[in-house]
């Protein structure tokens, strides 16, 4: 494949990209017609979206385009997750330069089509247009199977907070690539290519979880979401959140507490949520809290202190490319 994306043309560029799609049994007509029609057995349809801007979200020199594809589906789906819904259809609104080469976009697509297929989602449609710079544009569905949503606003005094995937990987990866270094691989990989774990939040939902969210913007930050949604304050244990060995390391050569990278640091798109005491929850699942009535104003405290170090803030003055 040669060339550019002016060369190909817009509509030579739907053609290769949609050229490139899976489907699935949820999808009753995808890309092609003026919009797409996906099945919504429980009349009910979850959606969400997000936008990725090169030089802000991602850089070309440290990301392939097939892992910039894979980390905007994934941060999208895991949304959908997060409420305790079954994804199913994503679509994508893709800006990009004229003299692309034409390989960017495909395999940004191939990277988004994976991510679907890893979560059971397909995309089913979008739109690309020409600019000045790459910017990514997704929304995503999903299907909550008959059950409700799981909310932010749920979170009861006596719940536990528990989570499920990585805290603090991404962060670590940005800080190695942050200084010129391409190892430990298993974190920079966190970093380019989150891996959510999608299952968990319509498993938590049928576990009775009370509250939930995915850990975008930082573990504190989106507990606190659910802390001032809910009107209560979340305590943290800190001694019960796993640190990697690897993870310290890192944080050693480079000067940083890890614990910042795990309270603070977003991205992993881990799912926490608060439940019911009495809920016996599966191994995968790590109890690392508790829901108390507010003090004051509902806020997250660790080990009963505030926690002053910020997570990720789209508008935030100290806040760099990806």
């Amino acid at each position: 494949m040669k060339g550019t994306v002016g060369e190909l043309g817009e509509f030579g560029l739907i053609r290769e990209l949609t050229s490139r799609l899976t489907t699935t049994s949820a999808v009753k007509l995808g890309p092609g017609d003026d919009a797409a029609v996906v099945a919504a057995p429980d009349r009910r349809v979850v959606a969400s979206t997000d936008v990725l801007l090169e030089g802000r979200h991602f850089r070309r020199d440290w990301s392939t385009a097939y892992d910039v594809g894979r980390k905007a589906a994934a941060q999208n789906l895991a949304d959908i997750a997060a409420m305790g819904a079954v994804p199913t259809a994503l679509l994508l609104g893709l800006v990009v330069p004229a003299d692309l080469p034409v390989t960017w976009p495909a395999e940004m697509m191939d990277g988004i089509r994976d991510e679907c297929q890893v979560a059971g989602a397909a995309v089913v449609g979008g739109d690309v247009v020409r600019g000045d710079a790459i910017t990514i544009a997704i929304t995503a569905l999903g299907d909550l199977r008959n059950h409700e949503p799981v909310t932010r606003s749920g979170a009861r005094p006596g719940d536990v907070v528990a989570v499920t995937g990585w805290l603090g990987w991404s962060a670590a990866g940005h800080a190695v690539l942050s200084r010129g270094f391409r190892s430990p691989r298993a974190f920079v990989e966190a970093h380019r290519r989150p891996e959510p774990p999608y299952h968990a939040g319509p498993a938590a939902a049928g576990l009775g979880a009370t509250a939930m969210t995915d850990v975008s913007d930082g573990l504190v930050a989106d507990l606190g979401h659910i802390a001032e949604a809910s009107q209560v304050r979340i305590d943290l244990r800190s001694g019960d959140i796993d640190i990697p060995s690897q993870m310290s390391d890192i944080g050693q050569a480079v000067g940083v507490d890890p614990i910042l990278w795990v309270l603070s640091g977003g991205e992993d798109h881990a799912i926490v949520a608060t439940f019911p005491s009495d809920v016996k929850l599966p191994a995968r699942w790590k109890v690392i809290g508790e829901v108390l009535n507010p003090s004051a104003l509902p806020q997250v405290t660790v080990d009963g202190a505030p926690w002053v170090h910020a997570g990720w803030d789209h508008f935030g003055d100290d806040q760099g490319a990806e």
